[in-house]
């Protein structure tokens, strides 16, 4: 098996964005693409990224592919919760391949549930494979990039951070999720009925800074509130009207002793720029010395997580087996073609 070559599971917009990144770069190639979207199922991979045939057929049959393709890596973008997708790491692991998987829940699997996580790592640790959730949030902005600015603190006594970015360029699934064109009415039953999620990550978040600065939280909590346009805005999937949802303001916090130590802060919303609001990461540290960054305009979300996924190639090959998160193993590079 060649450990290098590579299997994409998921081929929406984020696989097939990877499949993109892959291109630019001189080693890895992928050798079988799993997808579920019937209209491309038996079709050439670089057909229907309207690009040159490549001989790579997608295929429905993931045990299929698992088993006959010459590849020891699988690049994983099928879904965000860990139950939801456990069944196809765990296949992907036992085909003997490193998994690299951009759902949100993987950042810190043990977060979303512990019975599963040590089943995968001892899974991963039996086949002697590496897994690890990655991606631009969680996995960059929000946690290891203020992880890593404490390294130059003596002492840190609260971290609060804040991704303030666009959702115009997403589709009709993600409005849907944060609540985007409906009344402040229907966003309050979505909170009710969980059909509105705002961010996924924020607890793998919060675990992974906790973790790192060796904190013992007492709880962690999460807010959604709507965030209501006093403007007109339209993109190529929505139309919000004034006094409808723009967005979600998701928050959440972590606490010891009662009091907040880690803040934060995702409000996401389309056309921020209808209501003169910049869009931005922000990172600030109380302690000494403090530490504040801004990032204008934000790290953009799809981008940024596709290079993520495809700059943890070298680290997972070259790491031991087992469950990983970000705090486990070398933080990646951007490699390039040489």
């Amino acid at each position: 098996m060649h450990t290098t070559n590579i299997i994409l599971w998921g081929l929406g917009a984020m696989g097939s964005g990877i499949y993109k990144v892959l291109l630019e770069r001189s080693g890895p190639v992928v050798k079988g693409a799993i997808g579920q979207n019937p209209f491309k199922l038996g079709k050439d991979l670089g057909t229907i990224l309207g690009m040159e045939p490549t001989g790579t057929i997608i295929s429905g049959d993931a045990q299929a592919v698992l088993e006959n393709a010459d590849a020891g890596l699988v690049l994983h973008s099928t879904g965000s919760f860990f139950k939801e997708i456990h069944h196809e790491l765990m296949q992907a692991v036992r085909a003997g391949c490193n998994v690299i998987t951009i759902a949100e829940e993987m950042a810190e699997p043990w977060a979303a549930d512990q019975m599963l996580a040590d089943e995968l790592n001892e899974e991963a640790k039996k086949f002697g494979v590496t897994v690890i959730g990655t991606g631009i949030n969680p996995g960059f902005v929000l946690d290891a990039l203020a992880i890593c600015l404490t390294g130059a603190c003596c002492q840190v006594t609260k971290i609060e951070a804040e991704r303030i970015n666009d959702l115009s360029p997403f589709g009709s699934t993600v409005m849907a999720t944060q609540g985007v064109g409906i009344s402040p009415e229907q966003f309050k039953k979505g909170i009710e009925n969980n059909t509105i999620v705002g961010h996924i990550g924020f607890k793998q978040s919060i675990c992974l800074i906790a973790r790192a600065l060796n904190w013992d939280l007492d709880q962690i909590t999460e807010e959604k509130e709507p965030i209501i346009s006093s403007t007109y805005r339209e993109t190529p999937y929505v139309k919000v009207e004034p006094g409808m949802v723009a967005g979600c303001n998701h928050r959440a916090y972590g606490y010891i002793n009662g009091e907040a130590v880690i803040t934060l802060k995702h409000p996401q919303q389309v056309c921020p720029e209808a209501e003169n609001v910049e869009t931005g990461d922000y990172i600030r540290i109380e302690g000494t010395p403090p530490i504040n960054l801004s990032i204008k305009p934000e790290i953009p979300g799809g981008l940024g997580t596709m290079a993520m996924a495809v700059n943890m190639i070298p680290v997972v090959t070259a790491a031991g087996p087992g469950l990983k998160t970000l705090l486990d193993l070398p933080f990646p590079s951007c490699w390039s073609r040489v």
